[in-house]
């Protein structure tokens, strides 16, 4: 998913979930601030480096492919963007090594994506919008691998675009070119995505970079044939998808906020959405790479305040010159995002995968001992 999204959005449905404009925010701007906090940007302002939740381009091409690398990529990309679904999935006859990245595949309603709200609880509006953040890409990467892997997240030919067609849908080849300047041409069906590269790790197959920024826009239908699933049909409806991760998430910043009394599976909250469901379908629905004007209009509707735009370096200053630099913003959402990191990879050894590293969970009991 993208900004549009990620901000926006994420601002409609804290609001529809009872937060004030303020806290919602806080947590739009944290949801965002997941798709920046780069290794890059922590130096920057001397945070800690453990806190990174992505990678830029640039950081992605230095990176030498040894285990350590590939460890931390992905650490990174597992725990915020392409949340595992199945850590203890079964392939009939497969070996290990593909065991192991098969696993990490994500979807939708995980036991994982349960811990990962739940983890949120009662540490405020950073570890909110993280949240939201990884919910919400669980609908759009699902059926993606936030690891380098040729053989789970490669594509090929038989690639279409359903494009709405009066009362049905025209398949149409989507036609995949590799040039990073070019911009993604939804009208005659042109994306850009990674350059194709057959080593099983190459950053190039990591996440859907093969499949380009159809994955994270809202209007996209689209069907492949991944190597994964026995090269069978699978079919993304963007649209439907987008529309269960907003009402999702309206659930479960409820939840958070304490006016629901747990957060579960497969639970979506239609009716805090139901007045402003119309104007929401024709946003996802709307064939554009770019719909922040329109959610934002829409949170503004909402609100009755003006939205202002993500600013990267809102709260750099604060945290640079604090002394507590625990209780900053910036603290508050780099404590989080550890937490959030160090559960995944946990959960991930725990499961007998060493793609993500060794990681120790301390037992919140006190005296407990490390999980």
């Amino acid at each position: 998913m993208q900004k549009d999204f990620h901000y926006y959005a994420t601002y409609c449905a804290a609001y529809l979930a009872g937060y004030t404009h303020d806290e919602c925010m806080e947590i739009c701007y944290s949801a965002q601030l997941v798709d920046h906090c780069s290794a890059t940007l922590l130096r920057k302002i001397k945070a800690p480096a453990e806190a990174a939740t992505t990678q830029l381009q640039l950081e992605l091409m230095d990176i030498k492919p040894d285990i350590a690398s590939l460890q931390n990529i992905t650490r990174i990309w597992a725990s915020f963007h392409f949340l595992p679904a199945d850590l203890y999935a079964v392939r009939k006859g497969a070996p290990k090594m593909y065991h192991d990245k098969y696993r990490l595949i994500c979807n939708t309603n995980s036991d994982l994506l349960v811990e990962t709200v739940k983890l949120a609880k009662d540490k405020g509006s950073p570890a909110a919008g993280i949240a939201m953040h990884v919910l919400a890409d669980t609908w759009a990467h699902r059926y993606f691998a936030g690891t380098p892997s040729f053989v789970i997240n490669n594509t090929d030919y038989y690639f279409y675009e359903l494009v709405p067609d009066g009362e049905g849908y025209t398949e149409r080849p989507v036609k995949f070119i590799h040039n990073p300047s070019a911009e993604d041409d939804p009208e005659n069906g042109v994306y850009v995505n990674s350059l194709h590269q057959n080593s099983e790790i190459s950053v190039m197959n990591l996440g859907h970079g093969r499949a380009g920024h159809l994955p994270d826009y809202s209007y996209a239908r689209y069907k492949y044939l991944p190597a994964w699933g026995d090269y069978e049909e699978i079919v993304k409806d963007n649209p439907s998808d987008y529309m269960n991760a907003f009402c999702q998430m309206i659930y479960a910043l409820k939840y958070l906020r304490g006016a629901e009394h747990d957060f579960e599976k497969d639970r979506y909250d239609t009716a805090a959405a139901e007045t402003w469901r119309e104007r929401i379908k024709e946003i996802l629905e709307k064939r554009q790479t770019d719909a922040c004007e329109d959610w934002k209009k829409l949170g503004e509707e909402m609100s009755g305040i003006g939205i202002v735009d993500f600013d990267i370096g809102k709260y750099q200053d604060e945290y640079t010159n604090a002394s507590d630099k625990d209780n900053t913003f910036l603290g508050r959402f780099t404590a989080a995002a550890i937490a959030q990191k160090r559960m995944v990879t946990n959960r991930i050894y725990k499961s007998g995968n060493k793609l993500a590293g060794v990681s120790v969970v301390k037992n919140r009991k006190k005296g407990g001992s490390d999980e």
